[in-house]
């Protein structure tokens, strides 16, 4: 029962792993943090506001994200230890992508207020947006899917092995059916095309 109940959170899994790295990398092309304000006074006094995103100062984000959706596109075509394999590849990418968004909460606002300081805008107010957020909340998501994928693979349904490269047999596989007798001729037939012989003519005793 166990096992079944497993299987069954295959879908959903995937699902919501594939939706939640989306949507760590698209977020991380949003803006992060905003701010501005005005310098000075008198008639030189001016207003500005600027924005950062992740892909200027924290790279790492997005392309984590984008690791670990092509580790859920890799686990839905393997099986055994390399789909272990790749779903754990999946939550090392998944834990450093939120690490790094974790990391760009201080780094991405003091980046901002710096650039507002050479503007000549002091005490400037920097905030971060919905999409940080959005980004941080994502990537937690992804990690937990990634931890959950490395637990249950191995009761998830796996691609047919129809597709395989035909190999040896083994002692578990039942040998391949023998050929036909037309079958053989025909064969016997192309052999001796092959070899340069004329396949009409018999064979010497």
């Amino acid at each position: 029962m166990a096992e079944r109940s497993r299987r069954r959170t295959f879908g959903p899994v995937v699902l919501l792993g594939l939706a939640s790295g989306a949507l760590t990398a698209v977020a991380a092309a949003k803006p992060a943090v905003d701010g501005g304000g005005s310098s000075g006074g008198g008639s030189d006094a001016f207003s500005s506001t600027l924005t950062l995103t992740f892909d200027g100062h924290m790279p790492a984000v997005t392309s984590l994200a984008l690791v670990v959706l092509a580790c859920w596109g890799v686990l839905l075509v393997t099986r055994g230890r390399v789909r272990r394999g790749v779903a754990v590849l999946g939550v090392l990418a998944a834990l450093g992508a939120l690490a790094a968004a974790l990391v760009a909460y201080g780094q991405l606002a003091s980046d901002l207020d710096e650039q507002l300081a050479q503007l000549g805008i002091a005490d400037a107010d920097v905030h971060h947006t919905a999409w940080y957020w959005v980004a941080l909340g994502a990537a937690l998501v992804a990690t937990a899917c990634s931890v959950l994928a490395v637990a249950w693979c191995p009761a998830w349904p796996e691609m047919g092995g129809r597709y395989d490269a035909p190999v040896g047999s083994s002692p578990d596989q039942p040998p391949l059916p023998a050929a036909a007798p037309e079958d053989q001729s025909s064969l016997d037939l192309w052999k001796a095309i092959d070899e340069g012989r004329d396949p009409t003519e018999a064979d010497p005793e």
